[in-house]
């Protein structure tokens, strides 16, 4: 992955922009904005998660990747071990945005938070 500065500049105004409607939908539907705020991932998260998934479309793999979120969600007799799949996947994609964008690191901390790896 190639991150330059200006790509990351890039990202996150994209970023805040979404940041911003997420927002603005929760605030006009009559939530605290308070609890909102609180709860609407920040900036560096939305971008960390956008690269994420960019990484798994260059692959080749975003679709098998939410296939395997959807089956670790059914609470089939193979539902761990999808997780567990997707979660090694994921981790591994993460650390690589990491190396990449050192700037985004303590958002991919927050986003490998529930991972199962190990």
């Amino acid at each position: 992955m190639d991150m330059t500065t200006e790509r990351l500049v890039q990202l996150r105004a994209e970023a805040r922009v979404e940041r911003d409607t997420m927002m603005e939908h929760r605030v006009r539907d009559g939530e605290d904005p308070a609890t909102a705020y609180a709860e609407v991932p920040e900036i560096d998260d939305l971008v960390v998660l956008a690269l994420r998934d960019e990484m798994l479309e260059d692959r080749g793999q975003l679709a098998e990747f939410g296939l395997a979120r959807l089956a670790a969600r059914s609470g089939g007799p193979d539902a761990q071990e999808h997780r567990l799949n997707a979660d090694r996947v994921e981790f591994e994609l993460l650390r690589e945005i990491a190396a990449a964008a050192p700037p985004l690191t303590v958002a991919v901390w927050r986003a490998s938070h529930d991972l199962q790896v190990g």
